[in-house]
């Protein structure tokens, strides 16, 4: 998955390059397999399904001239699908965020710590069906968690 870390100075445009920047807290704006995930007042990730080399350009093309900062993260951390009827359970298990449908849905993002790990959770579909990111460096170690917590729950 392509990871992409946008920085933006104000006023931010509604779209870069074509893609929806959201621009209310913790929200998700999606184009085809480009997803962006607000994480700050001026930050956003960009995360796209398989390689999108066209992507990085296409971005740093549209900021041209602005006040911006586009970097590839793709390196940085490891994408776990968690999905299922008990997805939610099991994240619970581990992280202080309500996921509740009514507070976290679909489109709802969130930099939060599951099991001690800083981690990103994007929220994919209704299924649910959830992303998390996470830094290489503690990928295993939280795959082991997820694993040992969901034997816990059945």
């Amino acid at each position: 998955m392509r990871q992409i870390g946008l920085r933006l100075h104000p006023p931010f445009p509604a779209y870069l390059a074509g893609i929806p920047l959201p621009l209310t807290p913790n929200r998700v704006a999606a184009a085809g397999t480009v997803r962006v995930l607000w994480l700050g007042p001026n930050e956003w990730l960009v995360v796209a399904e398989g390689e999108a080399p066209d992507l990085l350009p296409r971005l740093e093309r549209a900021a041209a001239g602005r006040r911006a900062a586009i970097n590839d993260l793709s390196s940085s951390r490891v994408v776990i699908g968690i999905g299922g009827d008990r997805a939610r359970d099991l994240l619970a298990a581990g992280c202080g965020l309500d996921l509740h449908p009514r507070v976290f849905g679909p489109g709802h993002c969130a930099q939060t710590v599951l099991a001690r790990v800083p981690v990103i959770l994007d929220q994919v579909d209704t299924s649910p069906h959830y992303h998390v990111l996470v830094r290489r460096s503690y990928a295993r170690w939280l795959a082991d968690w997820l694993i040992d917590a969901a034997e816990g729950l059945g």
